[in-house]
C-alpha cells in the first residue's frame, strides 16, 4: 500500500469484527517492522508483551480497563501492552542527559507505537491505543518488571465498518516558520 493512502487509511477503531483471529507470524511480523522506528541512541527500550490468551484477555478487559475501552476493543483478537524500560533513553552513565529524563523512553514508545499501528494497518488490521488502563494490574498479570513503565494497551482486530475521518486541525494552528 502507498504511504500516503496508507496514513489516510489508519484509524482508531473502536467496533472490531466479532470471531476474527490472528495468526502469530502476522503478529511477529508486526513487531519486527515496530523495530525499525528510530530511538534515543539506538537504545531500542520498548517492549510489547502480546495476550492472546482468552483467560488473560478476558481480565485486561473486564477488570483492567475503564468501560469505554472496554467497549471499544470488543471483539479485539488480540491486546498488546506496550511499556518501556526506564533509565536508559536520554541518560548517559545514569545520568539524564536533558529536563525529559525518562520521557524520552516515553517518546521512543510513541514512535514504536506509530510504526505498530501503521504495519498493523499495512496487514488489513486495525487498532486503538489506550493509554487509560490499571498498570500495577497490568504488571502483575503480565509479570512486567518494575524498571519498565507501563505505558499503553493496544487492541488490534479487523474494522467492523468504515470509521469517519475526524477533522485536523489547519496547519497554521499546529505549524510554525521562521
Amino acid at each position: 500500500m502507498e504511504f500516503k493512502e496508507l496514513i489516510k487509511r489508519r484509524r482508531s477503531v473502536r467496533s472490531l469484527q466479532a470471531g476474527r483471529t490472528i495468526d502469530k507470524e502476522t503478529i511477529e511480523e508486526i513487531l519486527r517492522d515496530t523495530q525499525m522506528a528510530p530511538s534515543y541512541r539506538n537504545s531500542q527500550t520498548g517492549r510489547y508483551y502480546v495476550v492472546c490468551d482468552p483467560e488473560k484477555m478476558a481480565k485486561i478487559s473486564n477488570d483492567l480497563l475503564p468501560e469505554r475501552n472496554r467497549l471499544g476493543s470488543r471483539n479485539t483478537c488480540a491486546y498488546i501492552v506496550t511499556t518501556f524500560v526506564k533509565g536508559i533513553a536520554g541518560f548517559t552513565n545514569g545520568a539524564a542527559d536533558n529536563e525529559l529524563g525518562d520521557e524520552w523512553g516515553a517518546y521512543d514508545l510513541g514512535l514504536q507505537n506509530a510504526y505498530f499501528v501503521l504495519s498493523a494497518s499495512d496487514h488489513g488490521l486495525d487498532t486503538l491505543i489506550m493509554g487509560i488502563r490499571d498498570a500495577q494490574g497490568l504488571r502483575a498479570l503480565l509479570d512486567i518488571p518494575e524498571e519498565e513503565e507501563v505505558a499503553a494497551v493496544l487492541s488490534i482486530g479487523y474494522r467492523d465498518g468504515e470509521p469517519a475521518l475526524r477533522p485536523r486541525k489547519d496547519l497554521g494552528e499546529i505549524a510554525f516558520f521562521s
